[in-house]
This record gives structure tokens, C-alpha cells and sequence, in this order.
């Protein structure tokens, strides 16, 4: 383990709390019929300052739902939630989200459309800008795509802008929902060797979903998994591989343990949906 993942592996085990969710309990209705869906309930979840968390679950247990509520696109109705110890319950500063699928401006370019962020939030002069925004520009691989427009990227390639733009505003919370879903094999994993290097040098907290099992076991310090709707947290799995960690870790007999006890806890669970679904 070199200097610079020691550090911030030995500064996430004993830093305070960054984000601190207490039995948070979620309902949405559906206003066709007025119906009331519990999405998740009595959630809670401790992630600490330089911490790496992943969520993994079925789909529908609420993984996307909690994720929104962090980045304060909804309002959860129990509960509580904290941000470096402040009570919050909607939008705020100091998280950035990057989302499934890409929400680019159609009308900037990829220059711009990284920029965007930094311009909103007000924070970095322009000349910081400039230099943020090719530095990310380059980390997602879009060196000499720069002038382009979203229409003329591929789904991938739009991601990438995406992730771009959320890293270069330098968010406290990194929140990311299946960021590199879209991108190929080569490149996923790439990218994740690159948010992991970017992780350790920055000690951003970052809460993580997705649905493949290794992607989360590589990533991770540690790994949670919710159960099927109503969401709760099923189990923690604390990820303690030593960093910085090589993609030649998820052929490793111990990495493959992790990820197979992880998947047939899933599996059980996606068993039941259809155990309730058919009653």
C-alpha cells in the first residue's frame, strides 16, 4: 500500500460522520389512483468523512430513492438525516450527483457542459475553471472531443461528460448512480481504477449504487445491501482489501468469496419478490 491510500484509508477508519441517515422511512403516491407505496423504511446508515460506501440490492428496493434523498431531489417523511451534523431534508451545497443517464445541455459543448457546476456553484474563478475542466475532460478519456455537442457523442460518451462534471465541482458528497453502466467493459474498468485514484488523493465521501456485485467489492470500504421493497438494510460487508487495489484483485479466491456471499444474499431476496408475487 502506497503512502497516498494509506493515508486515506487510515483518515476514513477515524474521521467523523459525514452523512448520518436514522430510521428514515419513504413513501411515494401515485396520483392516478392515489395510492400509497412505502419505497423504503426505517433505513439507517452511518457513512463517515473519506469513506467509500456501495449499495447493492434487487431492483425496486429503494437503492435509487435514497440516493435521491441524499442529493435532496425528494423529501423523506420519518426520519432523520444529517450532513457534516447539520439537519437536512431537500437540495443543499456540497453534493453532486451523477445520475444513471446523462442530463447534458444539448446546446454546450463538452467544455461547457463540464464547466456548468462550477459555474452554478460560484466558487472556483475562471481561471480554476479552465483548469478543472480539462483535467476532468481528460480523466474520462474525451481529450479532443472538447468542441463537441451531446448529440454528436455516443450514450458512453455522455456519461463520461457526466461524470466529468459532477468530479469537477470538488464535492464534499460524490453521490453516483450506476455512472459507468454505460460505458464498455474496458473502459468501466478503467474508470474505476481512476475514481479510486481520485478518491484516495481527494478523500471525497462517495455513496456509490450499483448492480454489479464486483464493480461494489472493488470499489468499497464497504459494500451494504437492502432487501427487497419495503427497502431495509440487510447486511454490511466491510471490504478490507489493501489499497490501492488492482484490477487483478477480482480473481482473487478471497475477492470472489465476498462477492458470491453477497450475491446469494440478493438472490434469496429476489427469491422472495417472487415467493410474494405469486401468493
Amino acid at each position: 500500500m502506497n503512502a497516498v491510500a494509506a493515508e486515506a484509508l487510515e483518515h476514513a477508519a477515524t474521521s467523523r460522520s459525514k452523512l448520518a441517515i436514522e430510521h428514515m422511512t419513504y413513501r411515494y403516491r401515485v396520483e392516478r389512483n392515489q395510492t400509497e407505496f412505502l419505497a423504503f423504511d426505517d433505513v439507517s446508515l452511518d457513512v463517515r468523512e473519506g469513506e467509500f460506501v456501495c449499495i447493492v440490492g434487487p431492483s425496486g428496493c429503494g437503492k435509487t430513492t435514497l440516493l435521491n434523498i441524499v442529493a435532496g431531489l425528494l423529501r423523506y417523511q420519518e426520519g432523520t438525516m444529517r450532513i457534516n451534523g447539520e439537519r437536512v431534508n431537500g437540495p443543499g451545497v456540497g453534493r453532486a450527483m451523477v445520475f444513471q443517464s446523462a442530463s447534458l445541455l444539448p446546446w454546450r459543448t463538452v467544455r461547457g457542459n463540464v464547466r456548468y457546476g462550477m459555474e452554478m456553484q460560484r466558487r472556483f474563478d475562471r481561471a480554476t475553471m479552465d483548469a478543472r475542466t480539462e483535467q476532468f475532460v481528460r480523466m474520462v478519456g474525451l481529450s479532443g472531443f472538447e468542441e463537441r455537442y451531446p448529440p454528436e457523442l455516443s450514450g458512453g460518451m455522455q456519461q463520461r461528460v457526466n461524470l466529468a462534471r459532477a468530479l469537477a465541482t470538488d464535492p464534499d458528497v460524490l453521490l453516483m448512480d450506476e455512472p459507468f453502466a454505460a460505458l464498455d467493459a474496458q473502459t468501466r474498468e478503467f474508470m474505476q481504477s481512476e475514481l479510486l485514484n481520485i478518491w484516495a488523493r481527494s478523500r471525497k465521501t462517495v455513496l456509490f449504487i450499483t448492480h454489479q456485485i464486483d464493480e461494489a467489492v472493488y470499489l468499497a470500504d464497504r459494500v451494504v445491501v437492502m432487501g427487497t421493497r419495503p427497502g431495509r438494510i440487510k447486511r454490511e460487508f466491510r471490504v478490507d482489501f489493501p489499497r490501492p487495489r488492482e484490477l487483478s484483485l477480482k480473481r482473487g479466491a478471497d475477492f470472489l468469496r465476498m462477492s458470491d456471499a453477497i450475491w446469494k444474499l440478493i438472490e434469496e431476496e429476489a427469491d422472495r419478490i417472487n415467493v410474494i408475487r405469486t401468493e
